[in-house]
Parts: structure tokens; C-alpha cells; sequence
């Protein structure tokens, strides 16, 4: 394992972004390679300082079933390009419009919309190629998690879906039900699939496998429901975008749609959910339920 097993959650998480960092410097391109300028926005991005929870998640997903690191890195660094394409997209003037990400200027800001556009593309072309080429695991579990990302990623039950629906739901009144379709897809999906992927690749049992999903599947609720309570109640310092912007561009939140009150006590009964569905799992899944107490009480 990457750490002793009594090591501090942000121990953990520190060791995790460092082995992900160091990996994801050798596999993308570097920024003195044509094109330049492109592969200088990506490296720009990915390079943020993001707290790289999904590889992280990943990780701790394969290794409480007993999968070594060197095995789950490559698509841990996979997710972790998906996860900042879409913020380099999502970023942009015709989507949310935002010129501060992880603390710095957005790509776009930085660089320019077309160069952030490829670098985008370019991020979730590599990602693939990532999975497809790591020669220490067999062709069909290979297979098997590119089919994972791709959906989590797309369309009609991942992120892109997600997204478009969110889209659509800005400056008009959504059920609460409505708004957690849009939550499971655009935020949840991702974090399934990192905690899947982990798990598939370990070779874990079906029913293990469904009982993951279940966790991951209200983690992911629960990574949103907190992610828009602090835009609302957090500053730009200690979150690295701009705080607020969710309700300036009328956007279906969980504070917009319950109330900040209601919005914290759903969180409560989401994370309650997660921990709920490890318990009867027999693995060591004891930091699994320690990153779900994380995200409840995270403040950045």
C-alpha cells in the first residue's frame, strides 16, 4: 500500500497526488514540444494544484481489494486527465464563463478559447491511450475500463449528459429530483467510475462491485451537495474559483433548491448512504468510509 494504514487521510491523499503528479509529468507531452503553445495549456492545467481525489479515490477503491498501486496509476493519471479536460471545457466563455480555477486563470484566460478547446481534446484522447496501452493488464480488463471511463465521461448516463443537462436547467425552477439526475451525471459519474475502475482492476467479485457503485454512486451526491454549499459560503481563497458564481448564473444548486439548512441535512443522509453501503463489504474499507467523512466535512 502507498502508506501505513494508520496514516492520516491527507497523508494519504499527499502521497497520492505526488505518485499521480510525477506520473502524469512523464506521460503528457512536455511544453517545449510542437505545438508549444498547446502543450503548454495542458500542463498549465493539469498542474493546478488540484487535490486529485478521484485518482485518489481510485487508488483506495483498488488497494481495500488488494491491488497494488503500480497496477492502478495508470488509470488513476486517465481520470484525472478527463476530470481537467472537462474543467478546461467547462471553463470556457460558452459554458460557466470563469476566469479562476484551482487559484490561477482559467486555460482560456491564460491562453486563448481555441488552445484551451484542444488542449481539452487533447487531454481526453490521452486518456484513452493511457488505459489502452498499459501492457500490465490484460487486453479484456483493459477493455473493460476504457468502456468504464467512456461512459462515465459521455453521453446518454455520464458526464457530458450532465452537463448539458445543467445546462439547459440555468434561469429555470428544477424538481429535486431533477437535480440529482444532473448531479449523478455531470459530478457522480466520474466519481463512480474512479471507484469501479479500482475495484475492477483488483479483480474484485460482482457483488463487491455493486457495492461500490452504491458508495461511489452517493459519494459523488455528496461531493456535490458540498461542493455548492461552499460556493455559497466559502471565499475565492479558500475554494480557488470564484465563489458565488453558481447563483449569479442561476444554476440548479442544492442551497438553490433546498435551502442551506436543508442542503447540509440532505448531506448528512447521503454520506450516511455511503458508509452504509461498505459496511457489509469484507475488505478493509475502512478509508473508504474515512474520504466520505472527508468530503462531508472538507472546506475547500
Amino acid at each position: 500500500m502507498l502508506t501505513d494504514t494508520q496514516a492520516s487521510l491527507n497523508e494519504y491523499f499527499a502521497e497520492c497526488r505526488a505518485v499521480v503528479d510525477s506520473e502524469l509529468d512523464r506521460l503528457l507531452p512536455g511544453e517545449e514540444e510542437t505545438p508549444q503553445r498547446m502543450h503548454q495549456a495542458i500542463r498549465w492545467s493539469v498542474f493546478a494544484g488540484g487535490k486529485r481525489f478521484r485518482p485518489a479515490l481510485l487508488v483506495a477503491s483498488g488497494e481495500a481489494f488488494g491491488a497494488d498501486y503500480h497496477s492502478l496509476m495508470p488509470a488513476a493519471c486517465s481520470l484525472e486527465m478527463i476530470h481537467t479536460y472537462s474543467l478546461i471545457h467547462d471553463d470556457l466563455p460558452a459554458m460557466d464563463d470563469d476566469n479562476l480555477r484551482r487559484g490561477r486563470p482559467t486555460c482560456h484566460v491564460r491562453f486563448d478559447e481555441a488552445t484551451a478547446i484542444l488542449a481539452g481534446d487533447a487531454l481526453q484522447t490521452l486518456a484513452f491511450k493511457t488505459i489502452a496501452d498499459q501492457g500490465g493488464l490484460a487486453p479484456d480488463v483493459r477493455i473493460r475500463l476504457i468502456s468504464e471511463l467512456s461512459q462515465a465521461a459521455g453521453t446518454p448516463a455520464g458526464m457530458v449528459a450532465g452537463q448539458a443537462e445543467d445546462l439547459d436547467a440555468e434561469s429555470r425552477d428544477v424538481t429535486t429530483s431533477e437535480l440529482e439526475s444532473i448531479h449523478r451525471l455531470k459530478t457522480g459519474a466520474l466519481i463512480v467510475a474512479a471507484a469501479r475502475c479500482g475495484v475492477i482492476i483488483a479483480g474484485a467479485e460482482e457483488f463487491e462491485l455493486a457495492s461500490i457503485t452504491k458508495y461511489a454512486d452517493s459519494l459523488g451526491l455528496l461531493f456535490q451537495i458540498t461542493d455548492d454549499l461552499l460556493d455559497v459560503t466559502a471565499t475565492a481563497e479558500t475554494i480557488g474559483k470564484t465563489p458565488g458564481k453558481d447563483a449569479r448564473s442561476e444554476k440548479a444548486t442544492y442551497p438553490g433548491v433546498y435551502g442551506i439548512k436543508s442542503a447540509r441535512e440532505r448531506a448528512v443522509e447521503v454520506h450516511a448512504e455511503a458508509c452504509s453501503a461498505v459496511k457489509g463489504i469484507n475488505q478493509p474499507t475502512d478509508r473508504l468510509t474515512a474520504i466520505a467523512d472527508f468530503i462531508l466535512n472538507r472546506s475547500a
